[in-house]
């Protein structure tokens, strides 16, 4: 069954700004519905138009570009709370690929409404804008890190940035959080090899810093991790919900 807006888990976490009664009565129209996708399920192929935009509810995703020789490099994870396919709401066609890593249940819109948002319900236009803002300023910094830091402080970087916001989502229980991608996808996102991110990873780990095992990302010195990614930016900002 689909949820009711107001019964939504995501807005019962604190990262996410609340609604006013009449934002939360407009997005109860504005879904169409919910979806339940396997892990390996595509949500959006780059060069293809879309139909439907997706609040990712439960499960997690890679957002990756292919060139024309079949590299890949993964752009971004989509996590609980992330919106999924703006890109082919205004530009007419999606500039990268969605994939599910996990099982995912997503909440449904219709493209074709988008535009309400900006009509009638200016406050929901800018949740809107500031996500796109978001968004531009985590691929500034992803690609200082990709040019800039060395291979042991990409990894911590990234996996201080996993750990971050699995806490605001409250997905953090004794240090241990999900992390259910390969790593052949994080070294596909920091432009390393498969073997060089291994080996980077057993340093962490021989440290005592952090683990990555089974899906499961442990930190045992989140100030440390912190250090060696050079990581200056806030922990987890509170963002709008669409």
């Amino acid at each position: 069954m689909s949820l009711d807006c107001t019964e939504c888990p995501l807005r019962r976490k604190s990262i996410f700004l609340p609604f006013t009664d009449q934002e939360l009565s407009f997005m109860e129209r504005f879904k169409s519905g919910e979806m339940f996708v396997d892990a390996g399920t595509q949500l959006f192929v780059e060069g293809a138009s879309a139909a439907q935009l997706y609040t990712v509810l439960s499960g997690m995703g890679i957002r990756y570009k292919t060139l024309e020789n079949g590299r890949r490099q993964v752009v971004n994870f989509a996590m609980p709370g992330d919106f999924l396919g703006l890109q082919a709401a205004v530009m007419g066609e999606m500039r990268h690929s969605v994939e599910a890593s996990t099982p995912m249940r997503l909440c449904v819109f219709n493209r074709s409404r988008v535009y309400e948002l900006f009509e009638n319900h200016p406050r929901r236009a800018y949740s809107l804008t500031y996500l796109a803002a978001v968004e531009e300023n985590f691929l500034g910094d992803a690609l200082a890190t990709i040019g800039q830091r060395s291979a042991l402080e990409k990894i911590a970087w990234s996996l201080h940035r996993f750990f971050v916001r699995n806490q605001a989502l409250g997905l953090e229980k004794d240090g241990t959080c999900s992390l259910p991608f390969r790593q052949q996808d994080l070294a596909d996102a920091l432009g390393l090899s498969l073997v060089h991110t291994n080996k980077t990873l057993a340093r962490l780990r021989d440290r005592q810093i952090a683990r990555w095992h089974d899906a499961r990302l442990e930190v045992f010195d989140l100030d440390a991790l912190a250090q060696i990614g050079l990581v200056d930016e806030p922990d987890a900002e509170d963002r709008p919900l669409i």
